[in-house]
């Protein structure tokens, strides 16, 4: 059945999809008085490392739980949470087909780097990175791939089969999220009116008619996609975004959701908040830590 949106949950979640959309004017590298983040960082209690998360996400290739942070990126699969790579303010981050990395941002103290990063891509698990396109003019806030190539957000749309050539697309919508898989052409955005879904991979959008507002979205695989609303409200879709089920709710505040498919073949949703990373094995109506080994 279609789910209401009533007018008291709208605003809220149109209150805080706002003040997750900070203006593109307004951000900053780290710091240089912080200092370069140490190789590798102590999980307590499921704690995360670095001061911000900015994405999660997961490796199909390697099974890898990854958060892109202000202070780079952190394998957290392991106890202690290891950092890969340098240190560099990743806004943007996604995983896509053969173990391909895309990261967008600003670069860390010291880096001689551009500013922006633009698109840069990683072949060796983040280890290292290329520039790929837009250096010293894009970043890229929100970032995913599709079937057919990567979409991002920069204050523009945008949507490229390669990572270099970009064509804008006629949005008139800003996302908080993009979400997307590799094995489809299907990609999500969450914004402050409820969710736009595109079939094409980020050419064409439509809003999706009695959608929740959610803040942020993950597909599992080419059908099977969460969100999660400000709020904590869980939500489920089982037909790559076109109809939503609730499920639950996280009581902390959320910073970034990822998802995949578990050994079983059944979905799991990881959630980054504030205090610690956890994950659901039952579509997101409860949530665990992560007993990383």
């Amino acid at each position: 059945m279609p789910l209401a949106k009533p007018s008291l949950y709208r605003a809220a979640g149109v209150a805080a999809l706002l003040a997750f959309l900070p203006a593109m004017a307004a951000c900053t590298q780290p710091s240089p008085s912080s200092g370069p983040a140490e190789s590798s960082h102590g999980m307590t209690d499921n704690a995360l490392p670095g001061n911000h998360v900015h994405a999660l996400a997961v490796n199909s290739e390697s099974g890898q739980v990854l958060l892109a942070t202000h202070e780079g990126l952190f394998d957290v699969t392991v106890t202690p949470a290891t950092k890969i790579g340098d240190t560099n303010d990743l806004m943007g981050f996604t995983v896509g087909a053969g173990d391909v990395f895309y990261t967008s941002g600003h670069p860390g103290p010291g880096s001689s780097l551009p500013d922006p990063l633009g698109l840069m891509k990683s072949t060796d698990g983040g280890k290292t990175w290329a520039p790929l396109s837009r250096q010293g003019e894009s970043d890229f806030h929100a970032l995913t791939v599709t079937k057919s190539g990567i979409v991002g957000y920069d204050g523009q749309l945008r949507g490229s089969a390669d990572g270099k050539a970009w064509e804008v697309a006629a949005a008139g919508f800003a996302p908080a999220v993009l979400a997307g898989h590799a094995g489809s052409d299907t990609v999500l955005a969450t914004t402050e009116n409820g969710i736009q879904r595109s079939t094409d991979g980020g050419k064409t959008w439509k809003a999706v008619p009695d959608g929740p507002v959610i803040q942020f979205a993950a597909f599992a695989d080419p059908t099977e996609a969460f969100g999660v609303a400000p709020d904590g409200t869980t939500y489920h879709s089982a037909d790559a975004g076109v109809t939503w089920t609730r499920k639950g709710r996280v009581a902390s505040e959320v910073q970034a959701i990822a998802a995949g498919n578990g050994s079983g073949g059944s979905p799991s949703l990881w959630v980054a908040t504030v205090d610690e990373l956890m994950v659901s094995t039952d579509a997101g109506a409860t949530f665990g830590p992560v007993n990383a080994n």
